[in-house]
C-alpha cells in the first residue's frame, strides 16, 4: 500500500521530501528523478506528467542538474507542487502506482558533480588536530584560521554515492623514524563526518557571490564522508596540502535535502572571537542565521562511536561560499563543497578516528575488536536528523561505505 498515511513523526514524511535519482529493475531501468516519502520513492517525472504539471520536463530527467540550475523560485514552486501531490487526496489515485518501495530500486549519484571543494570549518576539529601534531605550539590553531575558511580543491570524479565500496588506497608513506618512503596500501585509513552543500545556480567568473546570496545559489545539502588516508596525507601534504590521501573516494548520500526543508533547523553560529573582513562578516543581527543544527551519528559495523553536532561549526556554508568565490572564481551547477570534519567539544563528539583515537594512541573498543584506524571489511555509516516543523524530525539520507582490500 503506498505510504500516504505515514507513521506519525516519520523523518521522511511530507515535511521533508528529499530528492534523489533511482532506477527500477529489468527492462525499465532508465535513471529518473525521485522524491523520498517514508520508505518509498516517488517517480517525480511520471507524477508530473500524470498530473499535468508544467514542471514535468524538469523532473523527467536522469539527473538533478536541470532542477538545480532552475533557480530558487522554481525550487520553491516544485516543492509546493510535490507537497500537494502527496498530501491532497484527489491526487493519490494518479500517483499511487508511481510510488516504489526503496527496497526494490537502485539509488544512484543524484547529480553530476562539477567541482569539489572541502573545508576545515570546525574549531574543535582544528584544535584537536593542532594538539595532536603540534603539541608544543602556543596556539593549536594556525594564525589564519579565525580569519578565513581554509579549504582545498578535491577530485570530483571520485565522488560516489552511498553504498559504493571504498578500495583501500595505496601510495607513498613515511613514518618519522623511517629512512625513506615506502609504497603500499594505507595502514591509517580514516573517515571524516561532514555535510556537503550542493550548488544549483552558477555565477559569472570575476563576480564574487555575496554572503547574503547563499540561498540563491545553494539548493540543498547531504551527508558526506571524506575518506582520508592519514599516512599518505602526512607524507605528501607539505607544502601544498591534501592530494592522494583524499582524492581516492568521497561518499555522499543518495538523497539531497532541500534547504527549504530545514528552516526550523537554522541557528546562529558560535560567537565570533576575531573581527571579520566585510565579505565574511555575518554579525548583522537583522539577518537570518546561516548555521544549521544537524545531529550526526557515526557508526562502525553498526556500533555508534560518535555523535558530532553540526551547530558548533565556526564557519557557515554561506561564508564558505563567499570565500570560495571572493577571488572571482565562478560557480557551476553541480558544484559540491564539504563542511570539513564536524567535531564537538567532547570526546564522544569527534568526527574522525584521528581524533577519536588521538592518532592511534587510544584505540576504540568495538564489539568486534579494537580499532585505531579502519580495517578491511569495516562498514562506516553516517546518519543525521534536524528539527522540523512542530517538533518532527527531518531525516537526512545516510551515507554508508565498506572498506575493501587494495587489489
Amino acid at each position: 500500500m503506498p505510504p500516504f498515511d505515514l507513521p506519525e513523526g516519520d523523518p521522511f514524511g511530507t515535511h521533508n521530501l528529499p530528492y534523489g535519482v533511482f532506477s527500477l529493475p529489468g527492462s525499465d531501468s532508465a535513471r529518473r528523478v525521485g522524491v523520498r516519502l517514508g520508505d518509498h520513492v516517488l517517480d517525480a517525472g511520471k507524477a508530473a506528467y500524470a498530473l499535468g504539471s508544467p514542471y514535468a520536463p524538469l523532473l523527467a530527467q536522469d539527473s538533478l542538474n536541470p532542477l538545480l540550475a532552475a533557480g530558487r523560485t522554481t525550487w520553491s514552486d516544485v516543492r509546493r507542487a510535490l507537497t500537494a501531490w502527496v498530501t491532497v487526496p484527489a491526487h493519490q489515485e494518479a500517483i499511487a502506482d508511481l510510488l516504489h518501495p526503496l527496497s526494490s530500486v537502485t539509488l544512484h549519484l543524484p547529480f553530476e558533480v562539477a567541482d569539489y571543494v572541502d573545508f576545515y570549518a570546525s574549531e574543535n576539529h582544528a584544535r584537536n588536530v593542532g594538539q595532536i601534531f603540534r603539541p608544543d605550539a602556543a596556539d593549536s590553531l594556525t594564525p589564519n584560521w579565525k580569519h578565513l575558511p581554509i579549504g582545498y580543491h578535491g577530485r570530483s570524479g571520485t565522488v560516489v554515492v552511498s553504498g559504493t565500496e571504498v578500495v583501500r588506497p595505496s601510495g607513498q608513506r613515511k613514518a618519522p623514524t623511517d629512512p625513506a618512503p615506502v609504497f603500499g596500501p594505507s595502514v591509517r585509513l580514516d573517515i571524516e563526518a561532514e555535510v556537503g552543500f550542493v550548488v544549483g545556480v552558477p555565477s559569472q567568473m570575476g563576480k564574487p557571490v555575496a554572503l547574503g546570496d547563499f540561498r540563491e545559489h545553494v539548493f540543498g545539502l547531504c551527508l558526506l564522508n571524506d575518506w582520508s588516508a592519514r599516512d599518505i596525507q602526512a607524507w605528501e601534504y607539505v607544502p601544498l596540502g591534501p592530494f592522494l590521501g583524499k582524492s581516492f573516494a568521497t561518499s555522499v548520500s543518495a538523497w539531497i535535502t532541500p534547504l527549504d526543508a530545514l528552516e526550523e533547523a537554522r541557528v546562529a553560529p558560535p560567537e565570533r572571537t576575531h573581527p571579520l573582513l566585510p565579505y565574511l562578516d555575518d554579525s548583522d543581527p537583522s539577518a537570518e542565521p546561516d548555521g544549521y543544527d544537524l545531529r550526526i551519528s557515526v557508526a562502525i559495523n553498526g556500533h555508534v562511536v560518535s555523535e558530532p553536532p553540526f551547530s558548533t561549526m565556526y564557519w557557515t556554508a554561506a561564508q564558505q561560499l563567499a570565500h570560495m568565490t571572493v577571488n572571482g572564481a565562478s560557480l557551476r551547477t553541480g558544484d559540491l563543497y564539504g563542511s570539513g570534519t564536524v567535531s564537538g567539544p567532547t570526546e564522544r563528539e569527534r568526527g574522525s578516528l584521528l581524533e577519536l583515537t588521538w592518532n592511534g594512541r587510544d584505540p576504540l573498543e568495538l564489539p568486534d575488536g579494537k580499532r585505531t584506524f579502519l580495517e578491511d571489511g569495516d562498514v562506516v555509516t553516517l546518519s543525521a536528523w534536524a528539527a522540523g516543523p512542530g517538533g518532527v524530525r527531518v531525516g537526512l539520507g545516510e551515507v554508508t561505505g565498506q572498506v575493501v582490500a587494495s587489489s
